[in-house]
């Protein structure tokens, strides 16, 4: 589920453009190289390219069935792709942006192999993290190599790696700084991406392992006999390869109008917040210094937490997509992840409730409801005919003014103000047939003309609506299309009155979500979670465990942003005798100017913890389930800062 996000995102974003009625490609690869591929496949018993071939048609199956519609869908193991990795490494080696450098790597005795990057954990050298990755810290976002780490493990073995040599090849990385800051200058990038980079330029770029060592599941190195090319050389190059798979079966498409420099084509990367560093330095500068051309931009999403948290398996919210689709309409999910999402990184949260609630309310008690109520009367009374003339046209008007107001929406990938503004349209169209009552105007003859004006009215407001949803649902799109019998839509006929035409008889569109299914579905979902370190529910503790706690009154002296940080601001907290600096995670909720001179309670025992942005020397205390709805346990003015809460 989590990573359908990326894809309806992704899916939404195309099909608003070619509804729009310009030439879009929207193409992926499934991912097929790497150790974990190989590794799996060992377990299975089977060839790598036995499992990648089996992974990719069941991925491709699922993500057809929640109504993403790729012009190509292929693999990053493919002739394409290792021809123009090759290529690409090639014209590298010659502009002088390979080298080859002997490293230590890590090495698992018991496996019998070199162990990637993300094969190793152990603790964070930079914030002291525990259980973190060879090649990132998910708390501090430092980026290091596997012999940077404090106690690093094997995960396959679990035994401790040891340090042996081997010859590698390094792309210059390093000297792209200038380059890569002349392209992010064009690109547009989001705020959120910008400041990331920033940091990490001010870190220093460093040069990057391309080369992985035998036995690996990859393209060899040209020249090598045991080399292979690092999954992130050759993975983002397989999307590419995707492109010239399609331009290769058809005569609509050049390969190099799209990945040439000097053409006005357009590229862009959908890509999750965990690949950022990938997409944003390592993939435009080898781009660049092989001759292709660099992507207009880079989108980046956030993860996905269920009921506010991270997925588990044991409580049944770490959901696959099949098991959601056993049991729910795909169209429900699109929605919801569309009302949520925004243009930045920020983390979006599938909540079962507010699911059920919000597909119900807006989905079927507004959108739907606006044809159920209409539609019967025309076929019934008029002979599925609609009237000449609308009955209130300065209503429609209104619906046609938002066009250009969704569209940009769209286009800057604010979906949900995109589906705000929807949803009040759908408001206003029910309280329209809500105020005319066809349902008792058909009662007297004489008003037949404006039973039929009205209903005409409702129909034609529900079509702009979901002219504006195509994109969003366009299954509930095709089925509203064949209702009045038109073929596929183009974004301007939102404006456009459907007039003297004849329509079908009205089908069901959707019905209501029952929380039974939701609740089956999580229940299919539950198994033990192994790889969790997570238990079922919070550890109890004593009375006098919590006596440990020193919970004092605070008032905040000083409240300032957090340069580089989404969701911190930086408390100075006056605790009577002394004053403490305190980072807290409540930006999204409360001003600088709602903060300072605030009476909280904060915690003043609690251990200092080192953070990217300094060292938090305490905790404020604070209730809701987060983002905005964060509410700040406060005092009585009465209160003196330094007083001990019992």
């Amino acid at each position: 589920m989590g990573h359908l996000v990326e894809y309806i995102q992704s899916d939404i974003w195309a099909r608003f453009q070619k509804l729009r009625g310009h030439k879009c490609t929207y193409i992926c690869a499934a991912d097929a190289h790497g150790t974990p591929i190989m590794i799996k496949a060992r377990e299975e018993g089977i060839t790598p390219e036995e499992l990648v071939a089996r992974v990719s048609k069941e991925q491709h199956e699922d993500l057809q069935a929640f109504g993403v519609a790729f012009d190509n869908f292929y693999t990053t193991h493919s002739e394409e792709n290792e021809q123009l990795v090759s290529r690409m490494f090639v014209a590298l080696r010659e502009a002088g942006h390979i080298y080859t450098k002997t490293i230590e790597q890590a090495f698992d005795e018991q496996e019998k192999m070199f162990l990637p990057d993300r094969f190793v954990r152990g603790t964070c050298p930079r914030c002291k993290s525990e259980d973190q990755y060879g090649d990132a810290c998910e708390v501090c976002g430092a980026t290091y190599t596997p012999n940077d780490l404090i106690d690093p493990i094997s995960v396959l073995s679990g035994s401790k790696p040891v340090w042996k040599e081997s010859e590698h090849y390094f792309f210059r990385l390093s000297a792209f700084d200038e380059r890569l800051r002349k392209w992010i200058a064009s690109a547009n990038l989001h705020q959120n991406i910008t400041s990331k980079l920033e940091e990490w330029f001010a870190a220093g770029l460093r040069d990057w392992d391309i080369s992985r060592d035998a036995p690996y599941f990859g393209f060899l190195i040209p020249g090598t006999t045991d080399k292979y090319f690092y999954v992130w050389l050759d993975a983002p190059m397989g999307y590419v390869a995707s492109f010239l798979n399609l331009c290769n079966r058809t005569d609509d498409l050049d390969f190099d109008e799209y990945w040439m420099p000097g053409h006005d084509t357009e590229v862009y990367h959908f890509v999750g917040k965990d690949i950022v560093y990938f997409h944003t330095l390592f993939w435009p500068a080898v781009l660049e210094g092989s001759g292709f051309r660099q992507p207009d931009s880079v989108f980046a999403h956030g993860f996905l937490t269920v009921n506010g948290k991270k997925m588990s398996k044991s409580r049944g919210t770490f959901i696959k997509g099949r098991t959601y689709l056993d049991n729910l309409n795909p169209s429900y999910l699109r929605y919801y992840y569309a009302a949520k999402l925004g243009p930045g990184m920020d983390d979006i949260d599938l909540n079962l409730e507010d699911f059920v609630a919000r597909v119900n309310s807006d989905l079927v008690g507004k959108l739907v409801n606006i044809a159920s109520r209409c539609a019967g009367f025309i076929s019934k009374r008029f002979d599925g005919q609609l009237s000449v003339a609308l009955d209130d046209p300065a209503l429609f008007a209104e619906f046609a003014a938002e066009s250009e107001t969704i569209a940009e929406h769209y286009e800057r990938r604010e979906y949900s103000k995109a589906m705000r503004i929807v949803m009040s349209l759908a408001d206003k169209a029910n309280r329209y047939i809500e105020n005319r009552k066809p349902w008792v105007m058909v009662r007297n003859a004489d008003q037949a003309d404006a039973v039929q004006a009205a209903c005409t009215q409702g129909l034609n407001m529900f079509r702009t609506l979901m002219i504006y949803l195509t994109p969003v649902i366009p299954a509930v799109a095709a089925d509203s299309q064949a209702l009045f019998r038109e073929d596929p839509w183009m974004w301007d006929a939102a404006t456009t009155p459907l007039l003297a035409h004849s329509i079908s008889r009205y089908k069901p569109l959707l019905t209501r979500v029952e929380q039974s299914q939701v609740d089956k579905m999580v229940e299919e979902s539950k198994q033990p979670d192994t790889t969790s370190t997570e238990s079922s529910g919070p550890a109890e503790i004593t009375i006098d465990d919590f006596r440990k706690v020193d919970m004092r009154i605070a008032r905040i002296s000083k409240a300032e942003p957090v340069e580089g940080a989404d969701k911190l601001v930086r408390l100075t907290l006056d605790l009577g005798e002394e004053s403490r600096e305190v980072f807290a995670g409540i930006k999204d909720a409360y001003s600088l100017e709602q903060l300072e001179g605030r009476l909280v309670i904060a915690v003043a025992n609690l251990e200092p913890r080192k953070m990217r942005f300094g060292v938090s020397q305490g905790m404020v205390l604070a209730t809701g389930p987060g983002g905005e709805d964060i509410f700040l346990l406060s005092a009585d003015e009465g209160a003196k800062p330094g007083m001990r809460v019992t």
